[in-house]
């Protein structure tokens, strides 16, 4: 957790809610009445979002109380009180739409993202997410990949250089686009990993015959194919398979033997997981 990043997404969501006052607590409830209330989960699946949620109920009071029960990346089942927090009921309220919706989506990410990473225990795949995020939510959504299991792929467009199909049709082609990744990354100092996305066999060869990259994306592959090219790459380089993989085919693609497959669906179209936070 970027503590810098995650207390500019509070104060902004804050700001975005909040606007020149919650007009029905002031209206509603007393100044410096006090209150309880508890997160009470309603369906089951990983929790996510704790850590944030602690974040957010100290940058808006530092004096609210939690009490946490359940951590994150902890299973949970319909019931369960994953903690309570104690203080100024006017806090508590301000805190408790930007509490849910995080942790909703975070455990969502983090229930579907462990499923997956159960159904490839059996391979020495593992799942990574990719840059299909929700914007502005991005640390948090790729945050609850990892606690659900899975592996962050680059966070952005700024720590790995990665070559996909546009870039290599606008470079003029693979080997253009490979050398002259090397070319900036020789001329600028910068220390990334480069990694080439390929479309087909023919592709790949061409790839193999440059070398100079560290990673090979094989996208869209039938399972053939995909096959042929984990044993043409015979590990020189890392491998990942990437294309509308879902959790009802993932495991055929991890008997190709890849390193790693991407999945878009784990951030792009997760469903939330159930919550509340109720007085009590």
């Amino acid at each position: 957790m970027d503590k810098q990043i995650i207390h500019l997404f509070i104060k902004n969501a804050i700001a975005e809610d909040l606007g020149d006052g919650d007009h029905t607590s002031l209206s509603t409830i007393p100044a410096g009445a006090q209150g309880k209330a508890k997160l009470l989960v309603k369906e089951d699946g990983i929790l996510a979002g704790v850590a944030l949620a602690q974040e957010i109920f100290a940058h808006i009071d530092p004096a609210l109380k939690l009490e946490i029960f359940i951590k994150d990346g902890t299973p949970v089942k319909y019931g369960d009180i994953a903690f309570t927090v104690e203080g100024s009921t006017h806090s508590i309220l301000l805190a408790e739409r930007l509490v849910l919706n995080c942790m909703q989506r975070m455990s969502g990410i983090a229930s579907k993202t462990n499923r997956v990473a159960k159904l490839l225990a059996p391979y020495a795949t593992k799942i990574l997410d990719t840059r299909k995020t929700t914007p502005g939510l991005r640390d948090l959504e790729k945050w609850a990949v990892k606690i659900g299991g899975g592996v962050n792929h680059r966070i952005g467009l700024y720590d790995m250089i990665l070559i996909k199909d546009n870039h290599v049709d606008y470079a003029g082609g693979i080997s253009n686009a490979i050398r002259s990744a090397n070319e900036y990354l020789q001329k600028t100092g910068r220390k990334l990993e480069i990694e080439i996305e390929v479309r087909n066999l023919d592709e790949l060869e061409q790839v193999l015959e440059n070398g100079k990259v560290n990673r090979i994306m094989l996208d869209n592959f039938s399972f053939e194919d995909l096959r042929e090219a984990v044993k043409r790459i015979d590990h020189k380089y890392i491998t990942e398979a990437s294309g509308g993989i879902l959790e009802e085919n993932i495991t055929e693609y991890a008997a190709c033997g890849v390193d790693y497959i991407s999945m878009g669906a784990l951030t792009h179209s997760v469903k939330s997981l159930d919550m509340s936070l109720k007085a009590f």
